[in-house]
Formats: structure tokens, C-alpha cells, sequence
């Protein structure tokens, strides 16, 4: 290896909590595979408005099929489950992904089919166990826009299936599946806004570059413009004030980080800031229904923050914090009396429990744990770090050490994130748990385009796919070699979505630093990548243009920024995985890819899964993918045992 060009950093550079190096007693044993993967034997508890049913789901065998996620409910009396629980779904072929109450005598969930991502909305009687799929259109995305909580018998849905590029409002009846036009789009709403009495009062136009909010007073008005922006700022509606006349925002107008403001929107162009983080932008804010007071801004510094509005809630949490100590806590459901709520605490080490909490009361009484295969003293602190990149910007991330090594020469797997407009954060990471517990050091980074921190740091992304955004990462690795931390001859990059673009262009032009690399699901060619997006993401291609670059324009850099056409570079074995019915990353970008080494005498392996789209969710594909990759790192990095 050469002399490191990177040993500059050095001085600017440092590790939070760094242990000092020290070694832990001892190096865990390996666990399965199938204990950081599997699906919870019991999980993703909600409670029925009233608080007389418990929801969850569980995994399930129906027809000798695999086991796919199905929902159950049990009744309470107080805080305790009683009877036997019973059944109200029979997916088969994917896992249920997310689903919950209306009111207190109907279950909502969604599902898609072969991660195709056209998902229906289906309503389920509790009582009955009348399964209803209220959109029952194929090759038709749905969601829920409002669920009506003072309507027992509708909800708000959108679909796109009067035009595939964009939505239209529908209120839907829950037993019956009638659909009424509520707000037909013109051709340019990219996302509407309903009021506290579940009214569509606002629109958010975008013709790609810019963005404009629309408003109306109630139903029968027509919307007007209220403000106009480029795509650059931010003036994005959570919700509206209690009076119905004004809405809390969050906006970085004039501003590099978003905060919380209400706007009037008869003085559009002022804005009350309510609050702001000091270092980053805010996630989100909550409210209480039943007080109608604002209650939370919620946030991400190395970890989960949150500031509080009100007593009750802060208390709430105060003392909930101290049931659980060394927990993070978050509550995932309540009633509408705001007398009982599901409680989730984990940490870095756990996805930990799930609990029932009677605020009346101050009780909490355990639900379930979520993996209990999986000892918190046998997993491995993710620690915040940072590192400067080579022209100055500060990188934060996660380093994830296996327990029992040395922090000295280890081999090491570099993680960067999808979107690439997300970021990672601080929690439990089974990936990262499942490599630690192999021997690797994982490193984690949020490089420039990663969200949360400020329009500047976001903005520095434009048209650097393959270039300043990869530099971060590059940067990231000859860290962990400055540091000590890693062995540079066993390195490898992994990652999925824009992570398994970052993967295919860390080989291609960076081809000496990784031993090994594994692409899931990633983008390979630029230009047959946006030829190639789902119809509703059309309206935002202009956007994308500007973002990533304009296949005009732009030709001869994402020709130069494309690992599939500069496939020749490469020489580092690859692992690719691919969903046949991906609708982001079509499959060509990986078919692509393979051809392009398979003719140079590359090697290459290549895992595709016909019942699957971005990324694999049934059990049983995971547990190959995971299995395989496991055995390909190993072959090529050679962790000791």
C-alpha cells in the first residue's frame, strides 16, 4: 500500500466515546443469520382507539407457505391481554408492512405485490373479519391521506390511477370500498394537506424547479397560491393550528436549517418560528388531538433529540424515561383518551421491548421483547464519529467495533446510505450488529447530500454523484486507515438503493482501495437510471435534472460517473442483488452491470429474486442474501474467527 495521502486529516479528525482501543473480555459467538434477520415472533403493537383491543403482528404459516407478517388482535381488560388472540389476516405472499386502527372496529393495512410498490388499501371488520381492498385497481399506487377520526365509516385516500404520474383524493368507505372524488389533481400536486376536521385545504405544486403552496378556506373554494419557491427551500406543511386557519411549517426560508414556524395564510410571507435546533434541521413536530395543544419538535444531533412544548408530554416522557433507564424511548400508539400507550424502548445494542404503559396508573407492564435471540451485552455500541473531508466539509457517522478485537487492523466494512437524500442515524442496526458480530469494524457515514443537516451541506451534492459525494466516502476510509483502525488490505464497501451506486463507483474509481465489494440494489447507469423511474416520479424530473444531472446537459459527466460504462476499471470481486420488479432501480441497472464484468472475466455473483422489488423483505430471500454475503466477505477479507 502506498503512503497514505490522507495522513493530513489526521490532525483535524477525531473519534467520540473512542474506548481507547482496548479490547473486550472476550468476542461474542456467532449467531444465525436468521437471528438478525427474521421477523419478530411478536411485534409492531397499536391499540384500538378505545383501548379494549390490542393489535400485533406475527409471523404465520398459511397453506405450508412461508411465514409471511400477519396482524391478530386480543382484547384488553385495563392493561392486561385476555382470551386468545385471533387472527384477522391470511397474506401469503409478502409480509403485511405496516398497518393500523380506525377507531376501534376496523383495521387498515397496505400491501403491494412483489415489491412492486402499487400498493391497495384494505379494511378488515374486526368484528367480522371482512376483508375489503377499497382500491382494487391494478398497477394503481395507493395510501391513506387522512383517517377521519371523527368518521367511523370513511377515510381519505389517494391513487394514481386516473393518471399514473400523479394523485387524486378519494373518500373512501371503509365496507363498502364506494370511492367519491374529493380533489381531483390538475396534473402538477405532488402532495396535499387535509385540516383537523379532515378537509383538503392545501396543495404543494412542484413543475420540478419550482415549488409553489397552494391554499383554499374549506371544499368549495378553488385553491390559490400562497408562496413560491424554488426546489432549494423549503416550505413543507405538518399540520394546522387548532383553529383550522393557519399551519404549522417547517421552512428554511432565509434560514440554511429547518424550523418549526406557523404561517397565516393571509400573510404568507411571514413566518412566526416557533423553534429550531441550534446544528441541524427538525425531522418533524406532534401534537396532542385530545388537547389540542402542539407537543414536540423532534430532531437528530448523533442521536434522537426532542424538544418539548408542553408539561404533560414532557413529564410523560421524563418519567417514562426513568421506568426504562439507559433506553431510548418512543411511543408508537395511544388511545384517544390518552390513558394507554405502546411504548418502544431500545438502544444501539437492542431493538429491545415493547411495553403498555396506563398513564393513569404510571404502570408498564412488558408486551414483548422483539428479538430476544440477540444477548444486548453479546452487540456493539454504535459510536458517533466525524471526519473532515478533504476540501473541509465536517462528516459525521457511526463506527460500529466487534466486540473482543482490538481496535487495530481489523477488516472493515464501509456502509455508506440510500437515497442518497437521507442520512444514517444512532439505534439499532441489525446489518451492523451481524457484521460486528463477524469480526468486521463498520463504518457508517452521512456525506454530503445526507439530510438533517442544512441546505448547504445538502445542496453540496448537486451533480457530484461519483465525484465530491464519493470523495466523502473515500475520505471515510483513509480515516479508519490514519486512525489504525483498519487493515487497508481488507476493506470492502456495501450498500444499497444510492449506497449500491456509492459501492459499484468505489470500485470503479477508487479500484485499490476495496478487497470486496456487494451492491444491493444500486444504480449502475445515469442515464438509463432516469429513463427508467415509476410514472409518479415524473413530476420531479426536471428536480432530479438539477440534482443529479441532465442526461442533455449533463451527457459526458454521468457517462464518466457511470460504473456500467467504465466498467473496464474494474477489478474488485462484486456481489450484486437485485428485486426483478424493483420500480426505482429498474433491474437493467444490475443486468447491465453483471454483462459488462461477466466479458471481462470479472467475478461477479448475482442473486435475483422474482418476488421481490428495492430491496428483499421476505424471509427467506434475506436469509440468502445475508447467508451468501457472509460467506463472500469472508472469502475475501478473512476475519478471524
Amino acid at each position: 500500500m502506498p503512503t497514505n495521502p490522507y495522513s493530513r486529516l489526521l490532525h483535524k479528525t477525531h473519534l467520540i466515546s473512542n474506548d481507547g482501543g482496548l479490547a473486550a473480555p472476550r468476542a461474542p459467538k456467532h449467531y444465525p443469520v436468521k437471528d438478525f434477520f427474521r421477523n419478530p415472533d411478536r411485534g409492531f403493537f397499536r391499540l384500538s382507539e378505545d383501548g379494549t383491543m390490542l393489535g400485533f403482528m406475527e409471523p404465520v404459516s398459511i397453506d405450508g407457505k412461508p411465514a409471511r407478517m400477519n396482524v391478530f388482535v386480543q382484547a384488553l381488560e385495563g392493561s392486561t391481554p385476555v382470551g386468545e388472540p385471533r387472527r384477522l389476516t391470511g397474506e401469503t405472499e409478502r409480509d403485511i408492512g405496516q398497518y393500523f386502527w380506525k377507531g376501534s372496529h376496523t383495521i387498515l393495512y397496505e400491501k403491494d405485490f412483489n415489491g412492486d410498490e402499487n400498493f391497495h388499501v384494505v379494511a378488515v371488520d374486526v368484528s367480522t373479519g371482512t376483508i375489503t381492498d377499497l382500491t382494487p385497481l391494478e398497477g394503481v399506487r395507493a395510501s391513506v391521506e387522512d383517517d377521519l377520526e371523527d368518521d367511523p365509516l370513511h377515510i381519505l385516500i389517494s391513487h394514481n390511477g386516473r393518471n399514473p404520474e400523479v394523485f387524486d383524493v378519494y373518500r373512501a368507505h371503509v365496507k363498502t370500498a364506494a370511492l367519491n372524488l374529493v380533489a381531483e389533481n390538475p396534473g402538477n400536486i405532488v402532495a396535499w394537506q387535509t385540516d383537523h376536521a379532515g378537509r383538503v385545504r392545501a396543495g404543494i405544486t412542484s413543475d420540478g424547479l419550482h415549488t409553489t403552496l397552494l391554499y383554499r378556506d374549506d371544499e368549495t373554494a378553488s385553491f390559490k397560491p400562497i408562496i413560491t419557491t424554488d426546489f432549494r427551500t423549503t416550505v413543507s406543511p405538518e399540520f394546522f393550528t387548532f383553529d383550522n386557519k393557519s399551519f404549522y411549517a417547517l421552512s428554511n426560508r432565509g434560514r440554511d436549517l429547518l424550523a418549526l414556524v406557523i404561517i397565516d395564510p393571509t400573510r404568507p410571507d411571514q413566518e412566526h418560528e416557533i423553534f429550531a435546533a441550534d446544528s441541524v434541521d427538525l425531522d418533524g413536530a406532534a401534537y396532542s388531538r385530545l388537547r389540542k395543544v402542539l407537543t414536540a419538535a423532534v430532531y437528530q444531533t448523533d442521536k434522537p433529540a426532542y424538544h418539548f412544548f408542553d408539561a404533560v408530554s414532557a413529564e410523560r416522557f421524563k418519567r417514562l424515561s426513568g421506568m426504562l433507564p439507559g433506553y431510548e424511548i418512543a411511543f408508537q400508539s395511544g388511545t384517544r383518551d390518552e390513558s394507554k400507550f405502546i411504548v418502544a424502548a431500545h438502544s444501539d445494542k437492542t431493538p429491545g421491548a415493547r411495553y403498555l404503559y396506563d398513564a393513569d396508573r404510571n404502570t408498564l407492564d412488558k408486551l414483548a421483547d422483539i428479538n430476544s435471540s440477540l444477548p444486548e451485552q453479546d452487540m456493539a455500541s454504535v459510536r458517533p464519529i466525524q471526519y473532515q473531508s478533504r476540501d473541509g466539509l465536517t462528516i459525521h457517522g457511526y463506527l460500529t467495533l466487534p466486540l473482543g478485537r482490538q481496535a487495530k487492523n481489523l477488516p472493515c466494512i464501509v456502509n455508506p446510505h440510500g437515497g442518497p437524500w437521507a442520512r444514517d442515524g444512532w439505534g439499532f442496526n441489525p446489518e451492523a450488529q451481524f457484521l460486528a458480530n463477524r469480526g468486521y469494524c463498520v463504518l457508517q457515514m452521512n456525506f454530503r447530500g445526507s439530510t438533517g443537516y442544512g441546505r448547504r451541506f445538502w445542496e453540496a451534492s448537486f451533480g457530484q454523484w461519483g465525484l465530491s459525494m464519493q470523495d466523502d466516502i473515500t475520505d471515510g476510509v483513509q480515516w479508519l486507515v490514519a486512525q489504525g483502525i483498519a487493515d487497508p488490505a481488507r476493506i470492502a464497501i456495501y450498500g444499497g438503493s444510492y449506497g449500491g451506486y456509492a459501492t459499484l463507483a468505489g470500485i470503479t474509481y477508487t479500484p485499490d482501495l476495496y478487497a470486496a465489494a456487494v451492491d444491493y440494489v444500486g444504480v449502475s447507469n445515469l442515464l438509463t437510471f432516469m429513463d427508467t423511474i415509476p410514472p409518479y416520479w415524473k413530476p420531479m424530473l426536471e428536480k432530479m435534472h438539477c440534482m443529479v444531472g441532465s442526461p442533455e446537459r449533463d451527457r459526458s459527466r454521468l457517462v464518466a460517473t457511470s460504473p456500467a460504462l467504465n466498467a473496464d476499471k474494474i477489478k474488485t470481486p462484486l456481489l450484486i442483488a437485485q428485486g426483478a420488479h424493483d420500480p426505482r432501480v429498474n433491474k437493467d441497472e444490475s443486468d447491465q452491470m453483471v454483462a459488462a464484468l461477466q466479458a471481462r472475466g470479472v467475478e461477479v455473483e448475482y442473486i435475483v429474486k422474482d418476488n421481490e422489488g428495492h430491496g428483499f423483505h421476505n424471509d427467506e430471500n434475506k436469509f440468502e442474501f445475508y447467508d451468501r454475503m457472509e460467506k463472500f466477505l469472508a472469502l475475501h477479507l478473512k476475519p478471524r474467527s
